[in-house]
This record gives C-alpha cells, structure tokens and sequence, in this order.
C-alpha cells in the first residue's frame, strides 16, 4: 500500500531530528513538531485508505 509506505518513509527522516531535539537543539524540535504533523496527516490517509478497500469487500 502506497499510503503506508509513504507514513514509514516520514518515520525513518524523523529519527535524527528527534536524537538532536532530545539533545537540547530548539531548532530540531521545531522540525520535529511539524513532521509529526505530516506523520498525522500520512496515518489519516493510511487510515481512509483502509476504509476504502474494507468497503470495496
């Protein structure tokens, strides 16, 4: 599924923003909080795509 393979894709770029903000950078965490509102929005697709394909049944 195209969807999911796009929410691992984000969670994999998150790592090293997530390791600096842990490390006090203030920039970091910054990008961490607007990735994970991009990681929200690819589970809301992978979600809707399931719905899609549970009613395609």
């Amino acid at each position: 599924m195209q969807e999911f393979e796009a929410l691992k894709t984000l969670v994999d770029e998150i790592e090293a923003d997530i390791n600096k903000a842990e490390g006090g950078n203030k920039a970091a965490g910054t990008r961490v909080r607007k990735q994970m509102q991009d990681i929200k929005q690819a589970a809301q697709q992978v979600r809707n795509r399931v719905l899609e394909l549970r009613s395609e049944d």
